[in-house]
This record gives structure tokens, C-alpha cells and sequence, in this order.
């Protein structure tokens, strides 16, 4: 016997004990029991829980705080377990209990409908006690037909079935689905069939603002035999006490075009449930990935104030775009810059995050909300994200409470923090951080950048300049252990003033924020007035945007100094010659980045004085340009985590 006979027998004999033990209590202490069953699972379930609140927070998060959607999700949980309880139930379903317990909301539209003469669909979401709802139906003096799915395990399946026919049901199973309903609806009979989790085979519309995969059988048969299509939705009161709510007839619309008729009617119904999903939110059953096939993604990028982090992120949101758009999904990037209300808030979030958990965070948040400035805060929890990313070790936590919150991808670039980076689900480090080897980290040669073949041509573009041949120099500045000396930026300079005049190379430079007022007037005092100088930017008196860009693109030669990791990096993804004039005073950190870098010959490590004639002699020369294939690498990892 194999394993899945041996639980169908087991699960069988249970639900054949416990029928007949539930049905001798007293119906409210039954209710009761399903509560606290509700309850269990609620606890135990922590997947489904994360993916029932993250739904429930997408439809419904900017009315609600935190806790309040966590309440809903559980109170989710125990309606579910009184719908479980109610199965058992279904031999003690009589019309004098219907006439009891149940309110019919909208009786007269059955028979509205059912006076056509064509047959009436009732078409449901999957919300309450569905079980129950179909006992109703068919206890209410009409034909009602169930279309049912066989289950994994025969016995209890037919242990349901039975309780079903018990009260009326007639059972239409899959395997005849579609040739027992139509003539069910010729004979002016009724059936129900749920619209929602539709699957690959659906059709997707705007639920909630998101498209959802939405059953298009109902609509097809609804269209083509002319039958009347009831919204119905099902609601628990009060314990046992329960509501139906029956719409009125659907007014079908028809254009001759049959995929845009059942795209444009399944569009217009869901107001109609999403109406009654906002009155009686618990009912839903949204444990399930409601929104799993939609075709807009949302990415969120977190902002420490930092332009290099940012840029890090912004070329991470960039590659998963692209990934998306090439699956034919829409994507939407945000930006948010997170601002802590003082230094103690940012250590104390990173200290209590070490006893967060995969799951036990969601719906709380009150670490963020006591850590972040008030804005910060209220604009982060009113974000319900696919895929958040992140650069630098004081947002790492952030994105994890994020993502675990919203169900979301998460991705951190450099070392993520006092976390580490087993939490997430991508972390890219450069090699020169010596990341842990794990399937969730890639290593990269240098810092990510937005540099691309498409993105040099326009910002070249911008600069409207003439000439065909150009020399690009780079100038970095100081940092809080590093200073860059003048006399190598002015050795530097020399030198290529020797090769521009010998090459007949026009020369370009730009300075950087870091860059200090000595070396800026350094650069202008020997660059500006000279006659191949074709650009001097000094970004911090008047800085054009598309300057690295521009010079990046139009230059066959690049030079830059040596104190920044970014630089050098987006430098080498132009696919051009670059050299980098050494200097003193480097972290141990930053040689190993440029002896790699130096090694696998993405650079030319060059002290100042020689720079002329290493560029000459790579002139002369002319060998292959070796570029990064960092963003490949990020990209097919970004693949496998979406």
C-alpha cells in the first residue's frame, strides 16, 4: 500500500469518527471548536499565513495598520476552521435549519432568473463556507448542480460526495464537465462554479488593482447559450447564523469578439465581488497566491543617501526589469530613501532584528515604526512590493522585515550587515568582501553600474561634441582614510597632455564631489585653457549629468585615479582601454580590488609617471579589451529568484 492509500484510509476513518461526535454538540460549541481548529492552523501554517496577510494587505493594506491586517488574517483562519466544522454538519442541513440559521439576500433575483428559461449560473468566489452554500442552493426548490474535483484520496473523497447528495447536490464531475452542464442549462437548471483561481488557463483582470488570473468557463457557456450568470457570495453572521447574497442578473455584453467579450464581462463582475470582499473581508480564502500570474511587477529600491548604493540598486532594478519585460510583465520601480530618527534607532533595529524569524515579524513592525523617521515609515507600510533590493549593511535589515512582511523577492547588494546572508534571497557581493560561498550569494568582479552599450550612446549623444578620437580622464577625491595627492593628479595630467599631443587624442575630464578644492584647481589651472581640453567638468561648481556617461562613450582611452571602486568599475563596463594611476594610502581591501582587477586585465595598473607610454604602447599593440560580465551574471541570477 502506498503512502498516499495509507493516509486516504487513515483520514477516511478519522472524518467517519468525528462526524457523528461533532454533530452531538451542541451547534455553537461545534463553531467554536472550528474557531479554535482556525486558530491551530493559523499558528502552525505560517506559510500560507504570510501569503493569506501579504494578499490581504495588497487589497486592502492602506486602509489597514499592521496588527489590524493580522487580526483579519487570523480571523481569516478561524472562519475557515467553522467552514471545515460545517462539512461534518452538512447530515443536519434541513430547511427548517436554512429557515433558522441562514438569510437569503436577493431570493427574488433566483427567480428573475430561472423565468428566461435558459438556464442560471451562480458564480461564486471561493469565500465562506462553500460546502454550505451549495447545501443551501440546492435546498431552496430548484435544480442546483455542483461541479466537483476529485480529490487525491477516494475515500474521503466519496465520504464528501456523499454528505453532498445527501442534501440534494447534483454532482457533475470534471471529467464530464462541460457536456453534463450544458445540458443541465438546457434544461433550465441551475449550476455553480467559482470565477476565481483561474490558473494558466484564465484570463486576466484588474482585481484590486492587480491582475488576477480569473476561470472563463461560466462566462463561455454564459455567452454562448444566452443563461443568466448570478453573483452570488457567501457571509457568516454570527456562529451559525449565516447570509447569501444573491446579485442581480449579470447583464452579459456582447461585441461578436469572443476573447474580448470574456475579458471585458469577467472585468466588469469583479466589482461586484470586490465589493463584497471589503463588506466581509474574513470570508475569502486568500491563502492562495491570488495575484501568481499577473503581468505587473513592482520593485522597490532602498535608498540609504548614498549615490553609489543608489546606483548599485538602480542597476540591480535595471537587470530585473529587463528579466521581467522579456516574460512580458510590467514593471513599476520605486525609490524610497530611508531616514532613522537618530543613530541609537539604526542599532537598536539591527540588534532586535537578530531574534526576527522568517514569518513572526509579519504584521507587527513596531521595531520600524519606533526605529524610522514618521514618513519613512508610513510610506514603506503602504508599499506591498514583488521585489525589494538594497545596497549597504544599515539597510539590509530593512529589507528583510520588508520582504518578509510583503512576500517579496528580496536582494541585497554588498555585505547585507549584522543579518548575513542566509535571509535573503540573493545577496551579490564583490570578490574583493571575500563572500561566503552559498547558493544565494554572487560574487562579482567590481561594483554594479548602469553602463551599458545603450546607455553610452545616449549620454554621448547629450554632449554634442565633434572629433572622433578621445582620451577620458577620471578624478576621483578624497575619502575618510584616503586623500588623493596633488602631485600625482598633476603627474597624471602630464602624462597625458605627452600622449594626447603624440596620439592627436582630444582630451576630457570630470572631477567628482569628493574631489577637493586643491586638486579642482589643480585640474582647471592646467586643463582649461589648454587647446585639446574638449570638456572640464568640475562637478561641484557645475556638474551635467550625463558627464561620466558622455565621456565614457565617446572615449577610446580611459584614465582614472585609483581611490574608487565604482568608478574604475563603470570605467571597465564601457569596454574601453582603462588605466589606473596608483597611489598611496589604499586599504588592503581596495589593492586586492585592483590587483584582481589588474590580473584579469580589465585595467592597466599604472604608476603616473609611466602612464604615456603604457597608453602607447597598448596603441601600438592594440590586444582584446576585457570586460566585466557582472551584469550577465546578476541577471541569470535574477532569473532563478523570479
Amino acid at each position: 500500500m502506498n503512502k498516499d492509500s495509507v493516509t486516504d484510509y487513515l483520514s477516511y476513518i478519522l472524518f467517519r469518527a468525528l462526524g457523528p461526535f461533532v454533530r452531538v454538540l451542541p451547534l455553537r460549541v461545534s463553531l467554536f471548536l472550528g474557531s479554535r481548529i482556525g486558530d491551530l492552523l493559523f499558528y502552525l501554517d505560517a506559510r500560507h499565513r504570510a501569503i493569506a496577510y501579504s494578499n490581504i494587505k495588497r487589497a486592502l493594506g492602506k486602509n489597514l495598520a499592521p496588527l489590524e491586517l493580522l487580526r483579519l488574517t487570523r480571523g481569516s483562519y478561524q472562519g475557515f476552521g467553522q467552514n471545515f466544522i460545517e462539512i461534518f454538519l452538512i447530515p443536519l442541513i434541513t430547511k427548517e435549519y436554512i429557515a433558522k440559521y441562514v438569510t437569503i439576500e436577493g431570493r427574488d433575483n433566483i427567480d428573475r432568473a430561472f423565468h428566461k428559461g435558459k438556464g442560471v449560473i451562480f458564480l461564486a468566489m471561493h469565500a465562506g463556507s462553500w460546502e454550505l452554500s451549495n447545501v443551501i442552493c440546492s435546498s431552496l426548490g430548484f435544480p442546483f448542480n455542483f461541479v466537483i474535483r476529485e480529490q487525491r484520496h477516494p475515500r474521503l473523497n466519496e465520504l464528501l460526495n456523499s454528505y453532498r447528495r445527501l442534501r440534494g447536490c447534483k454532482l457533475i464531475q470534471r471529467q464530464n464537465e462541460t457536456r453534463e452542464l450544458i445540458e443541465a442549462l438546457k434544461r433550465n437548471e441551475s449550476i455553480g462554479v467559482t470565477v476565481d483561481q483561474g490558473g494558466r488557463d484564465g484570463i486576466l483582470v484588474k482585481f484590486f488593482g492587480k491582475d488576477s488570473s480569473m476561470a472563463t468557463g461560466a462566462l463561455r457557456l454564459a455567452l454562448k447559450y444566452d443563461s443568466v450568470i448570478l453573483p452570488v457570495y457567501h457571509t457568516r453572521i454570527n456562529g451559525p447564523y449565516a447570509k447569501v447574497i444573491i446579485e442581480p442578473p449579470f447583464e452579459l455584453k456582447k461585441t461578436g469578439g469572443p476573447d474580448n467579450d470574456l475579458r471585458e464581462n469577467l472585468q466588469r463582475l469583479m466589482p461586484i465581488y470586490e465589493r463584497n470582499i471589503l463588506r466581509y473581508p474574513r470570508e475569502y480564502m486568500w491563502s492562495y497566491k491570488v495575484w501568481k500570474y499577473a503581468q505587473e511587477k513592482s520593485i522597490l529600491i532602498l535608498s540609504d543617501g548614498k549615490a553609489g548604493h543608489l546606483r548599485q540598486s538602480q542597476a540591480v532594478a535595471q537587470l530585473a526589469s529587463r528579466v521581467l519585460e522579456e516574460k512580458g510583465v510590467k514593471v513599476n520601480i520605486e525609490t524610497q530613501e530611508i531616514k532613522f530618527k537618530n543613530g541609537f534607532s539604526k542599532c537598536a533595529l539591527a540588534i532586535g532584528s537578530l531574534l526576527s524569524g522568517k514569518y513572526s515579524c509579519q504584521g507587527c513592525l513596531i521595531c520600524l515604526k519606533k526605529s524610522l523617521e514618521k514618513n519613512t515609515y508610513n510610506s514603506l507600510i503602504d508599499k506591498a512590493p514583488d521585489l525589494i533590493i538594497s545596497c549597504g549593511s544599515s539597510l539590509g535589515v530593512i529589507n528583510y522585515l520588508l520582504s518578509r512582511e510583503n512576500q517579496a523577492r528580496s536582494v541585497a547588494v554588498m555585505r547585507p550587515g549584522i543579518l548575513g546572508t542566509r535571509r535573503f534571497d540573493l545577496v551579490i557581493m564583490p570578490r574583493h568582501d571575500n563572500p561566503p560561498k552559498r547558493k544565494n550569494v554572487l560574487a562579482t568582479e567590481g561594483a554594479l553600474n548602469l553602463i551599458d552599450e545603450e546607455y553610452l550612446k545616449s549620454q554621448a549623444l547629450k554632449l554634442r561634441l565633434g572629433g572622433t578620437s578621445y582620451i577620458g580622464l577620471l578624478i576621483g577625491g578624497d575619502s575618510k582614510y584616503f586623500t588623493l595627492n596633488t602631485d600625482t593628479v598633476s603627474e597624471a595630467i602630464k602624462q597625458i597632455k605627452i600622449i594626447s599631443e603624440k596620439a592627436g587624442m582630444d582630451i576630457l575630464v570630470t572631477t567628482s564631489r569628493r574631489t577637493s578644492k586643491a586638486v579642482e584647481d589643480l585640474v582647471k589651472a592646467q586643463l582649461k585653457d589648454y587647446p585639446s581640453t574638449k570638456l572640464l567638468v568640475i562637478a561641484n561648481e557645475k556638474n551635467i549629468p550625463e558627464a561620466v556617461g558622455g565621456l565614457l562613450g565617446l572615449s577610446s582611452i580611459v584614465v582614472s585615479s585609483a581611490e574608487s571602486i565604482s568608478m574604475i568599475s563603470e570605467a571597465v563596463s564601457g569596454n574601453k582601454y582603462v588605466f589606473v594611476f596608483e597611489a598611496d594610502g589604499l586599504s588592503k581591501k581596495h589593492q586586492r580590488f585592483l590587483r584582481n582587477f589588474a590580473q584579469n586585465k580589465y585595467i592597466y595598473l599604472t604608476k603616473a609617471g609611466q602612464l604615456a607610454s603604457r597608453i602607447d604602447e597598448i596603441l601600438r599593440d592594440k590586444p582584446p579589451v576585457n570586460t566585466l560580465k557582472d551584469r550577465q551574471l546578476v541577471s541569470e541570477a535574477i532569473k532563478k529568484i523570479l
